[in-house]
């Protein structure tokens, strides 16, 4: 592996809102890395103008440059694949907007590519940074509040499909669940510590306008027996429910946990009352809209451990396999959808 240096060049493919949400880290909330370039998409001369950055039609150009170190593949979840292998084929380090890939075989290749070059490679599952959610995974790993014997996850967003991009709405992109509830697999895994054994899932779209599955409904078995209930969806009517954007109940041994992600993590110990463990500050999505520093916290956290762990020459905390275990199992919910049978992975 070539020696890092000492500010890591980042070329980023995609210029849409994922793609300004990486500039936007980059240049203001991290260290050790500066960007260099954009690829792909209408948007991207105008982002690169933004940043004072090299803008480029096409990706393997941007991705060939000498001061190029690391690749973030943001571009529609259909190309990500593709993409990511060109990168490291080329001996870049990898950070992939979730979904990883639209196959297990593609994410494997990916990390055969980058394990045989020394590439470390991370997906954006910024949710673990999200400071409600890191304040659950404390508690559970004090192991104050013993096994965790359920979880039931959701992910709501009222009347949610008529603000996607119309390239999520694409059959090759897949569906809501593999572009959203990705998030909620990943975060089942890493809150129990436990691999997902098993799938069985109902997903559909609840508005025949839409032929996108916006609905899902997953019951996951984990590697010691213990069931997680996974809810994803993007045609709850408004106003919808209070506290599920993206939240989660957990039943453990000694007690339980209420966790709101954009609101309030909670927890009772047996016997006891509700505490409150922390608070998320309200995105400020009227005034300053997505780049507003409270929505950019985790990315930031995010991609500051993993330009980190490039200089340090260790695995980034998210790592390739966490995006290959979180994609297996949200195509395993469309297979077990499809047949209507139980899919063991």
């Amino acid at each position: 592996m070539k020696q890092t240096p000492a500010s890591l060049g980042i070329a980023i493919l995609g210029s849409g809102f994922m793609g300004r949400t990486y500039a936007e880290t980059i240049a203001k909330f991290t260290r050790g890395a500066h960007l260099v370039g954009v690829a792909g998409g209408s948007r991207a001369p105008a982002l690169a103008s933004d940043y004072q950055i090299a803008s480029y039609s096409s990706p393997a150009d941007l991705i060939r440059r000498d001061d190029v170190d690391a690749v973030f593949v943001a571009t529609p979840h259909a190309q990500h694949g593709e993409q990511a292998l060109q990168a490291a084929e080329a001996g870049k380090h990898l950070l992939i907007e979730k979904p990883m890939a639209c196959s297990v075989a593609e994410c494997d290749a990916i990390l055969t590519a980058c394990a045989a070059r020394e590439l470390r490679c991370t997906i954006a599952f910024t949710q673990r940074l999200r400071i409600c959610n890191a304040k659950a995974k404390e508690i559970l790993d004090s192991g104050r509040l013993g096994r965790i014997q359920h979880i039931r996850s959701y992910q709501m967003v009222p009347g949610g499909m008529a603000g996607l991009p119309k390239w999520q709405l694409e059959p090759q992109n897949l569906g809501t669940l593999f572009g959203h509830g990705v998030h909620n697999f990943d975060n089942i895994r890493w809150l129990t510590g436990q691999e997902i054994k098993a799938v069985y899932a109902k997903c559909r779209s609840l508005n025949p306008e839409y032929t996108t599955e916006g609905a899902s409904d997953a019951l996951l078995t984990l590697a010691d027996g213990s069931i997680a209930y996974l809810f994803s969806s993007f045609q709850v009517p408004k106003p919808g429910f209070p506290r599920s954007q993206f939240a989660y109940r957990i039943i453990a041994e000694h007690g339980l946990l209420d966790v709101d992600a954009y609101g309030e993590a909670r927890v009772a110990f047996s016997g006891g009352s509700w505490e409150t463990l922390a608070t998320q500050p309200p995105i400020d999505w009227q005034g300053k809209g997505f780049l507003d520093p409270v929505r950019l916290e985790s990315y930031s956290l995010h991609l500051q451990d993993f330009i980190d762990s490039i200089h340090q020459n260790r695995a980034p905390s998210i790592t390739g396999w966490d995006g290959r275990q979180a994609v297996a199992a949200a195509l395993a919910a469309y297979e077990s959808s499809r047949t209507g049978k139980e899919i063991s992975l």
